[in-house]
């Protein structure tokens, strides 16, 4: 059983490590998609090439503007021509899990494909800092991070694994959520995926904020809140609001959230709070 993860990047230095390094140990290779990374992205994933990462492609980023859809389409393409049994769409701030942790990943999709099926979802439990805890920006993150909430916006909302199909398949019909093929059958079995939206607030503003997207796809409803933060509304819960993680067998999916914190607080953006003020004198390139 090969399985491999296709993963795109955009200055993912604070997770990219930590995202190869998961993938490997649960038998799983990598191929990465970097679009046009300012930071040192390529340079700490090319430290892992020939062990596991089996290659590294550069994709253009025209006018510093985030589209989706290309690189989702080109994940498609790499899903019909690389050599894996099973594929996975994954995201850098992702740890996607078996549903035990007495097996890996691959060995897991094997017992998939084995009872007849050629697809897997997963639940997200996302992980944010507290007003109790709000930085942890270091490569300790996950040692230190420890409070989550289920997050289902929709049933079925993660099927991001699939067995290799003859026929083409398709991801950006759903904005990357659903893979679909003829034929397509979803194990019933959901695994779990601890998702590190932001590590301090300061991060927030660089992932989600600085960003300039796509307006095409913005009308389109894609991106949602990430689009829409209000920096003067934004605040972390209490720890007291979420969950305290213990280890991966014991992540709690009962009642689930259908959104994020953060997406709550989220609305048009203001020119005049004092947050953007100082980023942009800190950062002359700052965009709202």
């Amino acid at each position: 059983m090969r399985v491999v993860a296709i993963l795109a990047t955009y200055n993912e230095e604070r997770f990219i490590s930590a995202c190869l390094e998961h993938l490997f140990r649960q038998g799983v290779e990598a191929y990465l998609i970097d679009n046009s990374s300012t930071d040192q992205t390529i340079a700490i994933a090319q430290r892992y090439l020939g062990r596991g990462l089996i290659g590294i492609e550069s994709f253009p980023r025209p006018k510093g503007i985030y589209s989706w859809q290309p690189l989702l389409k080109r994940k498609e393409e790499l899903a019909a021509t690389l050599d894996a049994d099973w594929f996975m769409h994954v995201d850098a701030d992702e740890i996607r899990l078996p549903p035990r942790s007495d097996q890996t990943l691959a060995e897991a999709f094997t017992e998939a494909q084995a009872r007849g099926y050629n697809a897997v979802n997963f639940l997200e439990f996302t992980f944010i800092p507290t007003r109790e805890a709000p930085d942890h920006d270091h490569p300790e993150f996950q040692r230190t991070m420890l409070w989550y909430y289920p997050f289902l916006p929709k049933s079925q909302n993660q099927v991001k694994a699939w067995r290799r199909s003859s026929e083409p398949v398709e991801l950006a019909w759903s904005g990357g959520h659903r893979v679909r093929f003829t034929g397509v059958n979803v194990y019933p079995l959901t695994f779990p995926m601890r998702h590190y939206l932001f590590l301090s607030v300061s991060h927030l503003i660089e992932k989600y904020v600085e960003k300039i997207y796509d307006p095409t796809e913005v009308r389109r409803g894609w991106h949602g809140w990430r689009n829409r933060i209000n920096l003067e509304r934004v605040t972390l819960p209490s720890q007291a609001e979420l969950r305290f993680y213990t280890a991966d067998d014991e992540l709690d999916p009962s009642s689930p959230r259908c959104k994020h914190f953060i997406e709550e607080q989220a609305s048009t953006r203001s020119l005049f709070t004092p947050v953007v003020r100082a980023w942009q004198k800190r950062f002359p390139v700052f965009c709202i």
